[in-house]
């Protein structure tokens, strides 16, 4: 445990998938007392009985620290410091249930990766408009498997804030013998990455399951990452952020890591299974499934051109083949890199 000269703070955490139990875990190890919520009353009864999450991350225990609730208001009314950690479609409806209880002005760190439907906007977006103003924002993200993270693998991840002050108060708190943070302002390149990274990680996981080779996995994380970066940078984001631990860095992961979840879904795609079919699967959310339509509007929005993100699109939505949808990127009009 790493000694602190601040005083212990409450962390609140929403959110009690793998990711939201990792970082309860992690935040107990390195001296907080911390609340982690979780809507599903059952699950919640089976880890305060087990003292440990065993339908998402099984095998690790909960630190005695580590205080698991089912009554949202409970989870957040003491805490110095918010984590959120649920699906993306259902980010606003929890931060509208948890506002009324949050106290003053506690930061309010977003681990969400993903676009809203409809509304398009980042994460960091949908919690300011419902929590308001009076909370600052940060945003956490980068090439992190929940399940490494809580077996205290080596982990490196960026905090992005446009207030320097919070950003740094996120990495001394968060920071720890197995997870090293690097801070930035460019919450928008940082949310960009974080979102579309798992789009090109289904693509990739279609390219391997059909066999094509190691080339054609290298191209999607290279031009991938060039979708990204246009898109990021026509947003405000900058290109060096996109180069870095939550653009690249967590591309590489999830497009190659067995662990991936949207890499899988591709995986299964390419292997000739449903969408819903693949889905109905899985207890965990794959976000690029719901990224992609969003990704693309934005691009749309934005006048910026996101051949991957496409002809997922029509992968996703049936109306196409995965072996088809590369031919096409193979087959589009010769330009210059």
């Amino acid at each position: 445990m790493i000694e602190r000269q601040q005083e212990r703070q409450t962390i609140a955490i929403l959110g009690a998938g793998s990711w939201g139990t990792a970082l309860a875990i992690h935040l107990a190890r390195t001296g907080h007392d911390v609340r982690l919520w979780g809507r599903d009353a059952d699950l919640v009864q089976r880890m305060m009985a087990a003292r440990e999450n065993a339908t998402y991350l099984p095998q690790v225990p909960l630190p005695p620290a580590v205080h698991v609730t089912a009554d949202l208001a409970d989870g957040v009314a003491s805490a110095s410091m918010l984590v959120v950690a649920v699906p993306s479609h259902g980010l606003r409806a929890t931060i509208v249930k948890a506002q009324p209880d949050l106290p003053a002005g506690i930061p309010i760190v977003s681990t969400v990766k993903g676009i809203e439907q409809g509304t398009l906007l980042r994460m960091s977006d949908v919690v300011r408009q419902e929590a308001g103003d009076g909370h600052p924002v940060a945003v956490l993200s980068g090439p992190s498997f929940a399940s490494e993270f809580a077996r205290q693998l080596p982990t490196v991840v960026s905090v992005a804030c446009a207030d320097a002050a919070v950003a740094a108060r996120v990495q001394a708190e968060f920071r720890g013998p197995t997870l090293r943070l690097y801070v930035t302002d460019d919450v928008v390149g940082v949310e960009i990455g974080g979102a579309l990274k798992n789009v090109i990680a289904i693509a990739s996981g279609a390219a391997d399951a059909l066999g094509l080779g190691h080339n054609a996995l290298a191209a999607l994380v290279t031009r991938g990452l060039a979708e990204m970066s246009r898109l990021a940078c026509a947003m405000g984001g900058r290109r060096d952020t996109l180069a870095g631990l939550s653009g690249l860095g967590d591309l590489v992961l999830t497009c190659t890591g067995h662990l991936s979840r949207n890499r899988q879904v591709g995986m299964e795609l390419g292997r000739g299974r449903p969408l819903q079919d693949v889905l109905g699967g899985m207890k965990m959310v794959a976000e690029g499934v719901r990224t992609t339509s969003a990704a693309l509007a934005l691009g749309q929005r934005h006048g910026i051109e996101l051949p991957i993100a496409e002809q997922m699109a029509a992968v996703l939505d049936g109306r196409k083949a995965p072996r088809a949808a590369v031919e096409e990127l193979m087959l589009r009009p010769p330009r210059a890199e």
